[in-house]
């Protein structure tokens, strides 16, 4: 584990609370000024977007800085335009800081294999003179880094970093070999969290091209003899929805029952069963109102702005307006079934409420809405296979937030 390769330690003002045993001594007090070969930002060229190519110089602007990550486009400018903004020139190991706007303070190295480059005035280059970059940037990400660059910004509305309070950043530095060790290890973590990204990106590309075969028919399913299922029908909801529960339009005013009271904000993958704000209502509250509750395995549909936002309820629960819920005949459907076709109806749904005013569809219009479906064996084959993925996205999803947390538990422990 790469936790064990760290000793903790008494926390002091000058030694980080996480450090690798082999070093000793104390983080000596640095001003940046003293360790840098240059601080400075470009320029918009004279023309703005008319002058951009798809060609040439990576033109690079805050968009393209994530934490630790530079992310280029299909933005460039002309090697003539380059030359004339030579003062703004980017090379390897720089490290670029968002200076503006509400991405301030997120930065990253540029890697070895980058050429040249140029910047906006959003975007400061800092050249070191002999410190590790990939530290640096490590230390600016942390909780210390965050403050100085908060403490740093200038301007009635606190919006900007200028190039003095950039180069009086003060922060503790230790030996060039401890900071290349600190560097490596938070690579090794970054490494991980980029690689379990990657698994988990290609897995959501896997369900989205299945589910199209799937739901295309290009793939079906046998039964487990290995027989053909008949063919899929098309019908309208009411066929198989023993209830559309529609929601009363009132908001309670006391929030505080154990009935959860959810809204589009506690929408969080398949399943829903509890209010994320701890908001719900008392069963008074329930007769007073006579506010509809949802069975558990009733999909609930977003009818309105988020239209095809759909989750399984697991717990009893009640909801605004912004929903209807379908309570399926379970004789005829799988609620996981319908789940996974009505996220992918989420286009016609849309086109559907396309003549009104505002974006809404009403019971009625639901009851009449059609989709294709198999026979009962064959979607809970479908519900299952399509579950499973979701299983494994779900723990890779898991992983990555472990890393990412076990990253920040770093970044405020080995730096002072």
């Amino acid at each position: 584990m790469m936790e064990k390769q760290l000793s903790s330690i008494v926390p002091s003002r000058n030694i980080p609370q996480l450090r690798f045993p082999e070093f000793e001594g104390v983080w000596e007090t640095i001003k940046l000024d003293k360790i840098v070969s240059k601080v400075g930002s470009g320029s918009t060229p004279k023309g703005g977007v008319e002058v951009y190519t798809k060609t040439g110089i990576p033109f690079i602007r805050s968009q393209n800085i994530f934490s630790n990550t530079l992310n280029l486009d299909e933005t460039h400018i002309p090697k003539t335009l380059h030359e004339k903004m030579k003062g703004s020139k980017v090379l390897s190991n720089d490290i670029l800081l968002n200076i503006t706007g509400g991405s301030i303070g997120r930065s990253c190295v540029v890697p070895n294999s980058f050429e040249e480059g140029n910047v906006n005035q959003h975007v400061s280059i800092i050249r070191l003179k002999k410190d590790s970059p990939k530290f640096l940037q490590a230390l600016l990400s942390s909780f210390h880094g965050q403050k100085l660059i908060f403490q740093g910004m200038t301007g009635s509305g606190r919006e900007g970093l200028n190039f003095q309070s950039i180069r009086a950043f003060k922060f503790k530095l230790p030996q060039f070999p401890e900071q290349q060790k600190i560097a490596a290890f938070l690579t090794d973590v970054d490494t991980k969290i980029t690689q379990l990204t990657k698994k988990k990106t290609l897995l959501e590309q896997y369900k989205k091209g299945v589910m199209q075969k799937i739901f295309n028919q290009e793939l079906r399913f046998k039964d487990d003899n290995g027989n053909e299922f008949p063919d899929w029908e098309e019908k309208k909801l009411k066929k198989f929805i023993l209830d559309f529960i529609v929601p009363m339009r009132d908001k309670p005013k006391d929030l505080t029952g154990d009935i959860p009271w959810c809204r589009i904000e506690d929408f969080d993958g398949k399943y829903l069963s509890t209010s994320k704000s701890n908001q719900g209502v008392t069963m008074e509250t329930v007769k007073d109102m006579k506010l509809k509750v949802y069975p558990v395995n009733t999909l609930l549909v977003s009818c309105s702005a988020n239209l095809g936002f759909c989750a399984i309820v697991k717990k009893e629960l009640v909801t605004n307006q912004t929903f209807i819920g379908l309570f399926p005949d379970q004789e005829k459907v799988d609620v996981s079934y319908l789940y996974h076709i009505m996220k992918l109806s989420s286009r016609r749904l849309n086109v559907l409420s396309s003549g009104t005013t505002i974006s809404y569809l009403s019971r009625k219009q639901f009851e009449n809405f059609s989709i294709q479906f198999p026979c009962l064996e064959e979607q809970t084959k479908i519900a299952n296979f399509l579950s499973d993925i979701d299983k494994k996205i779900e723990a890779v999803t898991t992983k990555i937030e472990k890393a990412q947390s076990f990253k920040k538990g770093l970044l405020q422990q080995m730096f002072v």
